[in-house]
């Protein structure tokens, strides 16, 4: 009877020797895989794409605005286009 609650004993005693050997590694594996997720993050944050603002749009070509003038002009003399229309369609040029 003693050797068999020796036995026990001794059983016992790896057993729980085992079960904290691999509580204390779960424990320093998930403390690095946390220390590794936060260091990504923190990496990611600092990586955040950086956005350039669009570039100004272009200014309208000054010789097709003097192109479109001229025509409207020779259109009033010609009695097509009437003051109003013409003063309509300047706006809209002058506005590109």
């Amino acid at each position: 009877m003693p050797g068999l609650v020796r036995g026990v004993a001794r059983t016992a005693v790896v057993a729980g020797t085992a079960t904290a050997v691999s509580n204390r590694v779960s424990r320093r594996q998930a403390n690095r895989w946390t220390e590794q997720d936060a260091a990504a993050q923190q990496q990611a944050a600092q990586q955040a794409p950086v956005y350039e603002q669009a570039p100004p749009p272009a200014a309208p070509d000054t010789d097709d605005m003097l192109a479109q003038l001229k025509e409207l002009g020779a259109l009033k003399e010609a009695g097509v286009l009437t003051e109003a229309e013409f003063e309509a369609q300047k706006a809209k040029i002058l506005a590109q």
